[in-house]
């Protein structure tokens, strides 16, 4: 039977777009399943400690970027430091990322939402603009009129928002985190520790009391 990964991510967030072609390769290779959980960041990090980028001490601002080139460089792709739409209105852009991932099948949702990726770190597109989101539909092969559509219901708004009470019962509180079987992967640079726990088949990890 295929194991299910839970993955939290945003398009606001660089180290998931570092981490969404792996992710990607180690699904397949392991035939386990992805569950596509875009989740409000801004909501989810003041929840749960964290802080948006730019309340963020500059030391650690300053270290995100040499960290980025350093993951750049290990990925072997390309990524904008700096992109000038960066940071933008995320929402209906998640929200078609997680429409993707319902309708389904899952090579196909992961394709787009690499797509997304690449417009935001890499084409210096702005995923704010509903235009711009149609552009890329239509070239991943999607009728864009159905999918924005689906991406403002009720429903998908509903399921986005309700992300991020799911990412806090796992013990959410960042992007990108994958859960296996309750155990929290947090961050692109633990992909070959979830890769580990694929293949070994071990029961997951949980804090010691």
């Amino acid at each position: 039977m295929a194991r299910t990964l839970h993955y939290y991510f945003s398009l606001l967030s660089p180290w998931a777009y570092l981490g969404h072609a792996p992710l990607g390769r180690i699904a397949a290779d392991h035939d386990a399943a992805i569950d596509y959980r875009p989740v409000d960041l801004i909501e989810l990090f003041p929840e749960t400690g964290g802080l948006p980028l730019g309340k963020r001490h500059p030391f650690r601002q300053s270290y995100r970027l040499v960290e980025m080139q350093r993951w750049r460089e290990a990925r072997d792709v390309p990524l904008v430091l700096k992109p000038k739409n960066w940071p933008f209105d995320f929402k209906l852009a998640d929200r078609l990322a997680l429409a993707a991932g319902e309708a389904g099948p899952q090579d196909r949702a992961h394709a787009f939402i690499s797509m997304a990726f690449r417009a935001v770190w890499v084409e210096d597109r702005n995923l704010a603009d509903p235009d711009e989101l149609a552009r890329l539909l239509a070239e991943a092969g999607y009728d864009a009129d159905d999918m924005l559509a689906c991406a403002r219901s009720a429903q998908t708004i509903a399921a986005h928002e309700a992300n991020k009470a799911r990412a806090m019962a796992e013990g959410v509180f960042g992007s990108p985190s994958y859960v296996l079987d309750g155990e929290v992967f947090w961050g692109q640079d633990r992909l070959d520790l979830l890769e580990a726990a694929l293949v070994s088949g071990r029961p997951p990890y949980a804090p010691q009391a």
